[in-house]
């Protein structure tokens, strides 16, 4: 499996905007909650006649991302009069094998790595590789992770954006917090924070993802960037001794972090360390939009996870990668592969980030004069990492993250004690998933 190498200079940010609640227009569930496309909903917008209407599937339902993808969809002129069809994230990426199997958008938002390349090894996704060749300003590193293990190009990249440990600069300021730089001293951070009546570690994992992001920044920092890989391509035992260590240095962070976690959605979570109740939170950047129609959107820093063990070191950073794909059959290829290379330009990816600064762009040629300064760090934290992993649920198979390791994950934070019989059973399910 390929992973991400960023070259010195990776563009901006994009987002994994996830909500929950009722479906947007443009999409209906069937049976177990499988996705259709819908023909009435979405909006339109777009002109011309070349390749006629093209239909977009995309998972943005927060009002942040939403905004974004429809400005930017809008600023689509030149080509084929586009439909989108908006559904809230956790549904599409549940149902995201029945919707491919069923009646796809022509095209549809989805993440690089693992999961990308799983639909096309199933015949479900079509190669871009002819477009592709037209494309300025994608570095090596995007269009690694953007290919399939032979070299064909499947997903067109849009936004970036790290995971890390999100905090107030003016809420440490205040208090004398500094960022750690190795486990002791975070720790011991836990402990100033949770004596001064704070939080120290805001948690949610209502979606059964999000705690993924801790175990991936666990693992990586425990047992290093080559184990993680064997890892999620089920080439390691999950009841094995290394993947133990991570949940045992895991456990001497749970008396810190906000209890009750599987009742709790990210947005809440965010709102948490909005609000001064808690001092950190592990999770993606686009968290900054919980701050971004707030007073304090500029008030929001990040650190990665520090150094656990010397002779592993911190220099790989989480960076999931989110785009586009064709489906397998689109009904307007034509139409589908003028839109996607529209979607490739810095002209389009810059509306996107003037909506929406919780991401970097992909490519590389795309307006940084914007940037915040939490955008800024981004770009120099994943541009100085030796690697860059996507995230546990893209880059493993999408049946046994989301099935497996998800529900597994909120076993170990319901009941820590039971972390052996859990890893067992994870590891059974492995066997029978990867074979």
């Amino acid at each position: 499996m390929s992973h991400l190498k960023p070259t010195k200079a990776l563009p901006s940010f994009s987002r994994r905007s996830l909500m929950r609640g009722a479906l947007a227009a443009g999409f209906a569930t069937t049976g177990a909650g499988s996705l259709v496309a819908c023909g009435g909903g979405g909006s339109s917008s777009g002109g011309g006649t070349v390749g006629g209407e093209v239909t977009l599937g995309v998972y943005q339902g927060d009002e942040v991302p939403r905004k974004a993808m429809q400005a930017m969809i809008d600023g689509y002129s030149h080509g084929s009069t586009v439909k989108i069809n908006f559904v809230d994230h956790e549904t599409f990426k549940n149902n995201i094998n029945n919707y491919l199997q069923g009646n796809p958008d022509d095209t549809f938002t989805w993440f690089a790595g693992y999961r990308a390349r799983f639909f096309a090894q199933n015949g479900l996704v079509s190669d871009l590789s002819d477009i592709w060749q037209n494309f300025e300003g994608m570095p090596e590193s995007m269009k690694n992770a953007s290919s399939t293990q032979d070299g064909k190009q499947i997903l067109v990249p849009s936004t970036y954006y790290p995971w890390g440990v999100f905090y107030r600069p003016s809420v440490w300021q205040a208090r004398g917090y500094t960022e750690p730089k190795s486990k002791a001293e975070w720790l011991a951070l836990c402990e100033k924070m949770q004596a001064d009546g704070i939080i120290p570690l805001a948690f949610a994992n209502k979606g059964g993802w999000e705690a993924m992001g801790t175990f991936d920044m666990m693992n990586l920092r425990v047992n290093g960037y080559d184990f993680h890989v064997s890892l999620m391509a089920g080439e390691e035992a999950w009841d094995g001794e290394k993947v133990k260590n991570v949940f045992k240095t895991w456990s001497e962070f749970t008396p810190f972090e906000q209890p009750d976690a599987n009742g709790r959605t990210w947005q809440e979570g965010a709102q948490s360390l909005l609000n001064e109740q808690a001092g950190m939170m592990t999770l993606g950047m686009f968290i900054g939009q919980q701050f971004e129609t707030t007073q304090y959107a500029d008030d929001l820093d990040f650190f990665i996870f520090p150094e656990f063990d010397p002779a592993i070191g911190a220099d790989v950073v989480e960076a999931p990668v989110d785009g586009f794909m064709m489906a397998a059959k689109p009904k307007n290829e034509a139409g589908a592969k003028d839109l996607l290379t529209y979607l490739a330009t810095p002209e389009a990816v810059n509306i996107t980030l003037q909506y929406d600064p919780s991401v970097i762009a992909a490519n590389s040629n795309a307006d940084q004069a914007s940037y915040s300064a939490l955008q800024k760090k981004a770009v120099q934290v994943i541009g100085e990492a030796k690697n860059i992993s996507q995230f546990l649920d893209r880059d493993t198979r999408p049946d046994f993250a989301s099935t497996v390791v998800g529900p597994a994950l909120q076993s170990f934070i319901q009941n820590p004690a039971d972390i052996d019989n859990i890893l067992t059973n994870v590891e059974q399910q492995k066997k029978s998933i990867f074979g």
